[in-house]
């Protein structure tokens, strides 16, 4: 009945359609005429040949081929056609075959596309729902089911189908010439029963279920199958429960899975709380060859040496039987000449160390580094590299942005390579000097845009807060800020009217200001570090040129004396040491006739004992009023003006290779000409704060 009545709507179409005087005749497309390759010409409708379709069933219900809509199609003959959305685009020519009449009806698809509107377009949203749970219908009810999986005395049956569209484990298998391919049952070896069992099910309903206890039997079933997505949502399970009590274990199984990103998570959270994961039992656990990878990691967030050493020797404590005979190989990845003095002679009559011929020997190599300090640059190796969390931290203070001076304070963490602001300033102030003294920092003279200054704040990191010192005795700005055993001394600077050559000094205990000798030179934007126990003055401006000229000051004799001036004179040079050495990094000369002459990227080094400078390797680029500081075994140079821009990109100098290579940049620009950088240790274990290496360049 159905059959009729479409068929009597297709007549009623293309009798009554404007094409119908171009249709076929009816003789044309008569059986016989087919066979005999005829095509008539245009003619009326073809009704009769259309009722000999239908005694033959050859009407079919199908969707249109170029417009997609849910259309109705009677298959005249092998070549004709029609489309009973009565499309505007069917020209006549699609009527007609070509000399081809064993085509069928898919020949449609060559038709042009059809103009159809788009709610012409049928899409049944819960189709694939709808198939899966009816798929999921037949394996609980074992129904078409061509396989059979046997994993242990557990018997699964699935469809080979559904498995190989889900995993790619069973699509090789399935699809490729081995013997699996056409077998009932295949034999899975290595997976847990359970595990595959709700593997299997997630195939069919794309739903599962994470849970401690199974998390890792699933994880490692579903590496197996590949199936990717299961892989992925298993880790991301267990980097949330990562716990001091657990990271070891998980990095280990992770590794052993292939999980990398797993693997990365789990290292990074063992790194990161590695004092409380040495507390744990997974730790004295640990095969030799996890502690040695442990060990030789510079990521190890610890306050010092002595605590990485601490833990070894527990961990060989646990089981001194077996452990005893990898010391050597695991004390070789201690970095034994960082370690303080007092405790490297404990070590040396420590029960497990003191019979070990080859552990003497490193602890003798760590005492030499201490003892011989004039040959530390020979004595460079792998131990004498300092870990990144026990370098302290670098902070960017204040500085110049391209349209006013900044008051933010960045804080940039070498174990993580990142930069964060961690303070504000009270006020805006520009080409201070900076110092960190007693664990705070003192900010120190300047201009605040409209004239210059000589007072002094004090930030404390720990609460915070700001508090107001007492003021220099001179107005300063462009001045060289630093600390040398203990006082605070302000070098130099301008004091709105004149170049100075006065230097002061802050008594912490006596919280006052006074005058030390002056130096020869008038010196602004003058670098300024400390050195074997002498506070050097290096370059800057005189008022008439930029300087060439260094002096370094003898507390002890209240003297200033002359050094061996630099290749290039310099104004805005940023200076650090490392031992041993004074380093002079970029720079400007002026006046010069471009401006482009007068931006340096050149690097020069001073060794005090032959008092001779020597070049080294230049920057990636010029940088004027460019910050510099150590931090662990490189000298950071930080920001400046390349003559064009404010700079935020960071590089960092190995003095070991001679090279410069970038480094995460900065929130802010900066032109450390109106800034300061500085580094000192701030308290990331609650019970230790103490400072390290301070090099402070305020121009």
């Amino acid at each position: 009945m159905i059959h009729r009545v479409a068929i009597l709507r297709c007549l009623s179409l293309i009798n009554t359609h404007p094409w119908a005087s171009t249709l076929p005749s009816a003789e044309s497309l008569s059986c016989e005429g087919m066979a005999q390759g005829k095509h008539g010409a245009a003619g009326t409708a073809p009704s009769t040949h259309l009722s000999l379709c239908l005694e033959q069933k050859r009407m079919n219900i199908n969707t249109c081929t170029q417009c997609l809509c849910l259309l109705l199609f009677v298959s005249v003959c092998p070549c004709v056609c029609v489309c009973s959305c009565e499309c505007s685009s069917l020209s006549a020519r699609h009527w007609h075959r070509t000399s081809n009449s064993s085509a069928t009806l898919s020949s449609c698809v060559s038709m042009e596309p059809c103009a159809c509107p788009e709610e012409c377009m049928f899409t049944a949203l819960s189709h694939a729902d709808a198939t899966f749970r009816k798929m999921e219908g037949y394996l609980r009810s074992r129904q078409l089911c061509d396989v059979i999986l046997v994993a242990g005395e557990r018997r699964i049956p699935a469809h080979r189908l559904v498995l190989s569209s889900v995993s790619d484990y069973f699509a090789a298998m399935f699809t490729s010439d081995v013997r699996e391919a056409k077998q009932e049952e295949v034999k899975m070896e290595g997976v847990d029963p359970d595990a595959l069992w709700v593997l299997v099910q997630y195939a069919y309903t794309g739903r599962l279920e994470l849970r401690e206890d199974t998390i890792e039997s699933l994880l490692s079933a579903s590496c197996l199958l590949q199936l990717s997505s299961v892989v992925q949502a298993c880790c991301s399970f267990l980097m949330k429960q990562l716990h001091p009590s657990n990271c070891l274990g998980i990095r280990s199984y992770a590794d052993a899975q292939g999980c990398n990103d797993l693997q990365r998570a789990a290292h990074a959270y063992t790194m990161e709380h590695f004092l409380e994961v040495v507390g744990g039992q997974e730790f004295l656990l640990l095969p030799v060859e996890e502690m040695e990878k442990l060990l030789t990691s510079d990521d190890v967030n610890v306050p010092d040496e002595e605590t990485v050493v601490t833990s070894l020797l527990t961990w060989v404590a646990h089981d001194s039987v077996t452990r005893e005979r990898h010391l050597p190989l695991l004390l070789a990845h201690i970095r034994l000449p960082l370690l303080q003095p007092q405790f490297l002679a404990d070590l040396e009559s420590n029960p497990l160390l003191r019979d070990s011929m080859e552990c003497q020997r490193l602890l003798m190599e760590g005492m030499k580094y201490h003892l011989l300090p004039q040959r530390r640059p020979l004595l460079q190796s792998p131990r004498t590299r300092p870990r990144k969390a026990t370098v302290g931290a670098m902070f960017a203070v204040g500085g110049m942005d391209a349209t006013k001076g900044a008051t933010s304070i960045e804080q940039y963490c070498l174990r993580r390579d990142t930069w964060r602001q961690v303070a504000t300033m009270s006020g805006r102030r520009l080409q201070f000097g900076v110092a960190v003294l007693d664990g705070r920092l003192y900010v120190v003279g300047g201009r605040d845009g409209l004239k210059t200054l000589n007072t002094v704040e004090c930030y404390n990191p720990h609460s915070k807060t700001w508090s107001v010192m007492p003021p220099m005795s001179t107005h300063r700005h462009g001045l060289g800020v630093a600390v040398l055993e203990g006082p605070m001394y302000a070098v130099g600077g301008h004091d709105g009217w004149s170049y100075l050559s006065t230097v002061e000094r802050w008594d912490p205990q006596a919280r006052q200001w006074s005058f030390v000798a002056s130096m020869a030179t008038p010196r602004s934007t003058v670098g300024v570090a400390v050195l074997n126990g002498k506070l050097y003055a290096v370059g800057g401006r005189d008022g008439s040129s930029c300087l060439r000229s260094v002096e370094c000051f003898d507390p002890h004799t209240n003297r200033w004396n002359g050094c061996a001036p630099m290749a290039k004179r310099r104004g805005g040079v940023g200076v650090a040491t490392w031992h041993g050495f004074l380093y002079a990094i970029g720079g400007h000369d002026a006046p010069a006739s471009s401006l482009a002459s007068r931006l340096s990227d050149c690097v020069e080094r001073y060794d005090p004992q032959t008092d001779v400078w020597t070049a080294v390797a230049p920057m990636s680029i010029s940088r004027d009023a460019v910050g510099v500081c150590l931090l662990g075994d490189r000298l950071y140079a930080v920001g400046g003006y390349d003559g064009q821009v404010y700079l935020n990109t960071v590089e960092a100098y190995d003095p070991q290779t001679n090279e410069w290579t970038q480094v995460h940049t900065q929130t802010h620009t900066r032109n450390k000409s109106l800034q300061s950088i500085y580094i000192y240790r701030l308290d990331l274990f609650s019970y230790s704060t103490h400072m390290t290496h301070i090099y402070i360049h305020a121009h």
